[in-house]
């Protein structure tokens, strides 16, 4: 084999190695996931205010950073402009609490007065979920959840 040839082998050899490691490196960085979410809304009666409570669980390899929730009515216009993360960006937190290694339950809990109700639109809404990862890394589910307003 020429001396050529042994460097040119050799360079591959190291380019190879470099990508295979990168590419080890970065095997675990995946978008948050979001799993087993369910809404269930109560509706306020005359002597208790009602709510609506969110729960899901996500899952993050550099952990969970935020999770954004946003209730919004089927027959809105946000049907027809989809929702995207910079519209999130003005929602409101879930509590997350540590649910294992990389991953966090999180919970939103919102208080419903009479006069809520009687001003939302009933019949079918969804809950958005914007869930942000500590390496940056975003996830948006625009029907995470269904529930209805009666």
């Amino acid at each position: 084999m020429s001396r050529r040839m042994a460097l040119s082998a050799a360079a591959g050899a190291v380019v190879l190695a470099g990508a295979g490691a990168f590419a080890l490196a970065h095997a675990d960085e995946q978008p948050p996931a979001l799993a087993d979410s369910t809404a269930r809304y109560t509706a306020p009666d005359k002597d208790r205010d009602g709510t609506l409570t969110f729960v899901t669980d996500v899952t993050a390899s550099s952990g969970v950073k935020d999770v954004k929730v946003l209730a919004w009515p089927e027959n809105s216009s946000l049907a027809k402009q989809k929702l995207t993360t910079k519209d999130m960006a003005a929602a409101e937190s879930a509590t997350c609490k540590p649910a294992g290694h990389d991953s966090a339950r999180c919970t939103y809990t919102l208080t419903l007065t009479s006069s809520d109700a009687d001003s939302s639109p009933g019949g079918l809404w969804h809950i958005a979920v914007l869930a942000t990862a500590e390496d940056g890394s975003t996830t948006l589910d625009r029907e995470a959840a269904d529930f209805t307003v009666e």
